[in-house]
């Protein structure tokens, strides 16, 4: 059985056909998927929820001197009940335009249930990492998720 490095959970008070959008469909993506402070770089998202699909986007550091270019494949997807996908990374713009998968990546498990009137997400990330950098890598989920929650609130 893997370890994973962290996971993330939070309710929304909001339909889970509304939060597997969020997640699952290019343009939400784009308007949501970065930390509180930062913003998605223009254009950078797909998504293609289906098995062997890709996915991407980029999140411009550009206050720390680099953009942060995430992309992989969907290797699981049960409609409005999980994803699981590769995830690499790089800080290289041509690497990720190029998206190439011959490197190594974690596995990133998105979960969602109804709870009630609201609906739960919980992202587990698996790979390697030193605990320091999973530790912060977790926080700057959490502000992922903070930005979901001020994109779902705004689409009421």
């Amino acid at each position: 059985m893997k370890t994973p490095l962290y996971f993330v959970e939070r309710e929304y008070p909001v339909e889970l056909a509304t939060l597997w959008n969020a997640w699952v469909e290019a343009d939400q993506l784009q308007q949501w998927y970065s930390p509180e402070v930062l913003d998605t770089v223009p254009n950078s998202a797909t998504s293609d929820a289906v098995i062997g699909g890709d996915w991407a986007i980029a999140v411009d550091v550009s206050v720390n001197g680099f953009n942060a270019y995430f992309w992989g494949r969907y290797t699981e997807v049960k409609f409005q009940e999980k994803l699981v996908h590769t995830m690499f990374y790089s800080q290289d713009e041509l690497e990720f335009n190029l998206r190439g998968d011959d490197q190594p990546y974690h596995v990133i498990e998105i979960d969602f249930a109804t709870r009630g009137n609201n609906s739960w997400v919980s992202f587990t990330q698996f790979g390697s990492m030193d605990p320091e950098q999973a530790e912060a890598t977790k926080d700057g989920m959490e502000s992922y998720f903070n930005s979901l929650e001020k994109y779902l609130s705004s689409n009421d």
